[in-house]
């Protein structure tokens, strides 16, 4: 999973913190 979150970072930032948001997980 931490993989898929590190992808997702590099493609689009916004919607990886937009998902860490929906999650309820803070960086």
């Amino acid at each position: 999973r931490r993989k898929l979150l590190d992808y997702l970072k590099r493609k689009d930032v916004a919607r990886y913190a937009a998902l860490i948001e929906r999650l309820g997980l803070r960086r």
